[in-house]
């Protein structure tokens, strides 16, 4: 069964019992709603490493607007009997009152790429995700962290960070987990019913198959879709649209697209 840690002091007396038996560890940090995608980091996360450790946290610097802070699917009983079938080793479940003492006066901010993209559509949450994740990082005090590729921009800026702070861990990125349709697994599809789950995968489509980025959200526009962006950048094409009220989000690469 899962060892479960809801105060950073016990978990670091863990952890230290272990570095002291020279057992190496994995780190997949997540905000809950496993689904597949973080089971496949999770299973990276196995293989690699002699110990992992998957951390539950609903972190609420994060969100740009509160309604989305309140609407996030938390189901943490299921979340750690999964985690538990999966074998993980230990769950770090932190409070916020103990992760933001400090009432979020210490901030890590990035000044370029945070700007762009999700940044500029989501003020602050680039924000509130590198805050976070440099004080998972410290705390796990893992040799690798998992993240996916679906948060492209996510992923590069957690990267940049980690070698701009020097930080020991190695951050390991892992391949975007899709349902048949093509859809990007994500927790918040949960809120996506029906018909509607298989019509949010045309985001995919279209990412892989326009022409160009103007194509791209001209078809999303036609087929009910909010768009935020589409834009080719460093090789991928990233886009972000609305649906039934539920943001998406997806990245492939250029090479993909026909």
């Amino acid at each position: 069964m899962s060892a479960l840690f809801d105060r950073i002091a016990a978990w670091r007396h863990r952890r230290a019992v272990d570095v002291r038996h020279g057992l190496t560890l994995g780190f997949v940090p997540t905000m809950g709603a496993l689904h597949e995608g973080h089971l496949s980091l999770v299973r990276r996360s196995l293989e690699e490493n002699d110990r992992t450790v998957v951390s539950v946290f609903v972190n609420p610097t994060q969100f740009d607007a509160p309604a989305d802070l309140e609407a996030y699917p938390r189901t943490l009983d299921r979340d750690l009997a999964v985690l538990d079938r999966a074998g993980v080793h230990y769950v770090l479940l932190p409070h916020a009152e103990e992760m933001y003492a400090d009432a979020f006066r210490y901030r890590v901010s990035e000044t370029e790429c945070s700007a762009a993209l999700e940044g500029a559509h989501r003020p602050g949450h680039f924000t509130g995700v590198l805050t976070v994740v440099m004080k998972l990082l410290h705390i796990a005090a893992a040799d690798r962290a998992y993240f996916g590729e679906k948060d492209w921009q996510q992923l590069h800026l957690v990267r940049g960070m980690v070698d701009a702070f020097f930080l020991p861990t190695a951050i390991v990125a892992c391949p975007t987990v899709r349902e048949a349709s093509g859809l990007a697994l994500s927790s918040r599809n949960i809120r996506l019913h029906g018909s509607d789950r298989e019509h949010a995968a045309l985001l995919h489509e279209v990412l892989t198959t326009a022409v160009t980025t103007t194509d791209a959200i001209g078809r999303l526009v036609d087929a009910g879709f909010a768009v935020d962006y589409v834009e080719d950048r460093d090789g991928r094409r990233l886009g972000a649209a609305r649906f039934r009220g539920v943001r998406l989000i997806d990245n492939v690469p250029l090479g993909s697209a026909r």
